[in-house]
């Protein structure tokens, strides 16, 4: 008689027979061939995901360095803007002080002029004063009248 071994030896042959006769080998190479095709598929699509995915990925830093660019763009033209104003207002700063140095210096020459004409015109009154009172004592009558009235008028034509 046989041996175990020997019919399950004999049992897995017939077991291989009868999956031959029905064609599972083939529905498993297909069930293999598919399931490679599959992968393949999936890994194509991978790559091509991954080639996208780098193609955005440099168009972003493209764009991040144009913008960083243009900021610092901005950055320097207002930093100019800033400067050119600054300086405009230094100018117009210094400008309105040499005009109210000068609109002061007018001021106190006026005030001057003002002063030097009060002085004469306090020291002309006062010289006529003067003179009518000294013409009146010393010269009298309708003589002294008519003398005193004419120097007063010569008096003040000259000084003022």
């Amino acid at each position: 008689m046989l041996e175990a071994e020997a019919w399950v030896a004999i049992a897995f042959f017939i077991f291989l027979g009868v999956l031959g006769y029905f064609g599972v080998h083939n529905r498993l190479i297909q069930g293999i061939d598919t399931r490679r095709d599959r992968i393949k598929a999936e890994l194509d699509e991978a790559r091509r995901l991954k080639q996208e995915a780098t193609a955005l990925l440099a168009g972003y830093r493209r764009k991040q360095q144009e913008v960083e660019q243009e900021a610092q763009a901005i950055i320097a033209s207002a930093k100019a803007e800033a400067e050119r104003l600054a300086a405009e207002a230094e100018a117009k700063l210094a400008e309105l002080i040499a005009r109210h140095a000068r609109l002061a210096e007018e001021k106190i020459k006026q005030a001057e002029a003002q002063a030097v004409a009060d002085v004469r015109s306090a020291a002309a009154d006062a010289a006529v004063a003067a003179a009518e009172s000294i013409l009146a004592r010393t010269v009298k009558d309708t003589v002294a009248d008519k003398l005193i009235t004419q120097g007063i008028a010569d008096a003040k034509a000259k000084l003022n």
